[in-house]
């Protein structure tokens, strides 16, 4: 900030913006730039950054559902609104770094998720791809990728409380988090199991739930800019997470029924109705994706075009 201040004068990020338009990216702004990709990468958990998987795994369920829901967005919105706002001008650079950062999140985060057998860590490890396939969109800077990143991260804010929840539902009715510990539990909680089948489709983004809405724009803009590469990592680790995510649904809920009612280490009760909403949100937000197009694309045009910010926020007839 230091260094943005003393090159611009300023502190406010439309006069920044304006500034740097009039004096132009230079090598030492991108410096500046990067600094700020540095920073923001650590809160968003981007890759050469993994704090993600040990930290997701420790706290209780709801703490865990509502960190996983929220606080990572706090660094990709730091990053999407300060590369499209400030640091827009040598896209070759800044942004294709964050690309290429996006595409080793996704992957690195898809093999843990297909390696571990235990549930908090499977879990966490989903958390990490979706951080790296929203930004993944947003390199790709185009309406699209942003529309698409738009939608997907109100998309998985809904989807990770949804699976974290279920998660943590059934660690506090076995005990266990381990996968070859537990296993038929669809029959004692049928519920349970199949809303875990919906969100985990949503999370994998199998049409016609919210995830692959979002998948779909972020894959046309990584196309669009010629990133294949990028695109492909999408739709190849969205593969991996499906394999993962359905690992626990296979191993926990189908099978041999090895705990009965009585051995069970807790119960639903009171626990099924804020699943069952977000349930319920993740299949509206999939059916009804039409009815929120107009508030995300009004966001994708605050995204490509800075002058809509710079004069909501200085005044159209700022000089």
């Amino acid at each position: 900030i230091a260094f943005l201040y003393r090159m611009t004068g300023t502190l406010n990020m439309a006069h920044i913006s304006l500034r740097v338009a009039e004096v132009g990216q230079g090598t030492l702004m991108t410096a500046v730039a990067f600094l700020f990709l540095v920073v923001f990468s650590l809160k968003a958990g981007l890759f050469l950054f993994h704090w993600l998987p040990g930290s997701y795994s420790a706290p209780p369920t709801a703490i865990a559902a509502l960190f996983a829901a929220l606080l990572t967005k706090v660094g990709i919105y730091s990053i999407m609104r300060t590369f499209s706002l400030i640091f827009y001008h040598d896209l070759g650079v800044t942004h294709l770094t964050i690309g290429i950062l996006a595409a080793l999140t996704m992957v690195l985060g898809a093999l843990g998720a297909v390696a571990f057998n235990d549930i908090k860590k499977i879990l966490t490890y989903n958390v990490v791809v979706s951080v790296g396939l929203i930004l993944a969109g947003f390199a790709s800077f185009t309406e699209a990728g942003m529309r698409g990143s738009v939608y997907y991260l109100v998309h998985d804010m809904v989807v990770k409380a949804l699976i974290f929840l279920l998660g943590g539902t059934i660690i506090h009715l076995t005990g266990t988090s381990k996968l070859k510990e537990v296993s038929g539990l669809i029959r004692l909680h049928p519920r349970l199991g199949w809303m875990f089948f919906i969100g985990a489709l949503s999370l994998a983004g199998i049409p016609p739930l919210s995830g692959f809405i979002g998948k779909i724009f972020i894959t046309e803009g990584t196309f669009l800019s010629q990133y294949y590469w990028l695109g492909g990592i999408g739709l190849l680790t969205s593969l991996m997470v499906l394999y993962s995510i359905m690992k626990i649904f296979m191993n926990v809920f189908w099978g041999y029924t090895n705990i009965t009612e009585e051995t069970e280490k807790g119960t639903t009760k009171g626990l099924l109705l804020p699943i069952g909403l977000l349930t319920v949100l993740t299949i509206a937000l999939g059916l009804g994706a039409e009815l929120i197009s107009d508030i995300v694309n009004l966001a994708v045009a605050g995204l490509m075009d800075p002058q809509l910010y710079i004069d909501a926020v200085l005044g159209e007839n700022f000089q």
